[in-house]
């Protein structure tokens, strides 16, 4: 390494994805480079929450059809063509891709794209795959995170993907194993079943979506099993290669029993960890938490020893608890207003962090669960109020018997504390509440401090959040 010259920028980003939008006029008179060895533009455009939703949306249309009947309306689906949905998502995406690449490594004299893996060598100092030897008193960590592939025998064989190979499948599965439980492995079975396989999930725990509220999750998991086969109770042990080209994946579960499922796909979704341990951080005197994201303090700046590095930054999934893409688009914006104003530090003290599962139905949950609110408040000091989308009028009118709105508040104050929907539209009709929890409005000044449109399906928030046992506001 001594030999090779030390390349100088003014900023180094380590990653495309939400890390890519720091680079704004204020960098157009100085040297800006950005490191990534995977896809330009990073996991959500890629292989995340763009084309998985470009995918969700027709395999919902799909699945119509089937649901049609008890309005009186008889539909027949012909055919999905696989093909054509595919290109039609990734024509639009790997071109944004493309253009993204072409415009930071090409159009722009002041900004360098450098496609490799690099790690620190130094608190401000980075050296790539290749050996260049890169510095800059200013890095920002935004590499994101990737797939876990557990350990078992079989793991690597070409049947066998993660969330970044199988949306581009040259054909649709016959039969598609899913293995976790959580939204990636919900949103992919429901894609995937809507579309025409015939889907297995395989999840270890009874419940689906486990970290959702209980009354979502427990909701949920028994609307899934109705779509698809759903397997609970059961691990992997090894997947094998069978001579039809398929795969025979074999199980354990409980008291040593054991299935076999043959499949010609295999979509391993068992979560995502930090791609930290690519990076060397002990070489920067990082401090790691113990599921490996790096530790930012409220400005997101990086810490060694507890105390901020000068000039060290992370953003997204390599420090953040919550692999969303809203959220690192916020941390960029943290970041990008205290590169730009180091006098005037901003804190990331946004509110309730709402997410979305885009599966049949829909769920939206912002807040904290019921079994988190008891822990933090107690039983006595909340107040929870169940409302099914099937009492209220548009409920009745899709004949809605399985939505439902579920918030949590405190009773001594009013506020909001939770919410979580699972329904049609749950994370359009999430969006209100998160407002509410966000600027402090009280759960019946928001029912009674507007007009809700009747008869629409906001009703149902608004019935919710009379049924909460707070305090009036007075108004009528």
């Amino acid at each position: 390494m001594g030999t090779n010259t030390t390349e100088s920028f003014d900023l180094i980003i380590i990653g495309s994805g939400s890390g890519n939008s720091l680079v704004t006029p204020y960098w157009d008179d100085r040297r800006v480079a950005i490191v990534d060895a995977g896809i330009f533009g990073g996991t959500c455009l890629n292989v995340g929450c763009i084309p998985t939703k470009m995918f969700a949306y027709p395999a919902s249309l799909a699945a119509v059809p089937a649901e049609s009947g008890r309005l009186g309306v008889d539909l027949e689906l012909r055919s999905t063509d696989w093909a054509g949905i595919r290109d039609r998502i990734f024509s639009r995406v790997d071109a944004i891709s493309a253009g993204g690449f072409r415009y930071r490594d090409q159009e722009l004299d002041h900004t360098t794209v450098i496609t490799e893996e690099s790690r620190f060598t130094g608190i401000h100092q980075l050296t790539t795959a290749s050996g260049r030897v890169l510095e800059s008193e200013t890095i920002v960590v935004a590499a994101g995170s990737r797939p876990v592939r557990p350990d078992v025998p079989g793991i690597d064989l070409p049947q066998v993907h993660t969330s970044d190979s199988i949306m581009r499948l040259p054909k649709l599965p016959e039969t598609l194993v899913v293995l976790g439980g959580g939204f990636i492995a919900a949103e992919f079975a429901a894609v995937y079943s809507g579309l025409g396989s015939s889907v297995v999930q395989v999840n270890r725990s009874s419940q689906l979506l486990r970290t959702h509220d209980e009354t979502v999750s427990e909701r949920f998991t028994e609307l899934a099993s109705r779509q698809w086969r759903l397997e609970t109770g059961w691990t992997l042990s090894r997947i094998e290669e069978a001579e039809s080209g398929w795969v025979s994946v074999h199980l354990e579960g409980p008291e040593r029993a054991t299935m076999v499922i043959d499949a010609e796909a295999v979509l391993v979704a068992q979560g995502r960890t930090p791609n930290t341990d690519r990076l060397d951080p002990a070489a920067a005197g990082l401090d790691v938490h113990g599921d490996g994201r790096l530790v930012v303090d409220e400005y997101q700046r990086l810490l060694s020893g507890g105390a901020p590095v000068p000039g060290l930054w992370a953003l997204g999934d390599i420090s953040s608890e919550h692999q969303l893409k809203h959220v690192a688009n916020h941390d960029q914006r943290i970041v990008a207003h205290n590169l730009e104003h180091p006098d005037d530090l901003r804190a990331n003290t946004l509110g309730p962090i709402p997410s979305a599962v885009f599966t049949r139905p829909q769920i939206g949950s912002a807040g904290l669960t019921e079994a988190q609110a008891v822990a933090e408040y107690g039983r006595e000091r909340i107040s929870v109020k169940v409302q099914e989308y099937g009492d209220v009028a548009y409920g009745w009118a899709m004949e809605d018997a399985t939505g439902l709105c579920k918030l949590i508040a405190d009773r001594q104050s009013g506020q909001l504390i939770g919410a979580h929907l699972i329904g049609h539209e749950a994370p359009n009709l999430i969006q209100l509440l998160v407002q509410a929890m966000s600027f402090g409005v009280d759960a019946h000044t928001l029912a009674r401090g507007q007009y809700w449109i009747h008869p629409a399906l906001s009703e149902v928030v608004e019935n919710a959040l009379l049924g909460l046992e707070v305090p009036d506001s007075g108004l009528v």
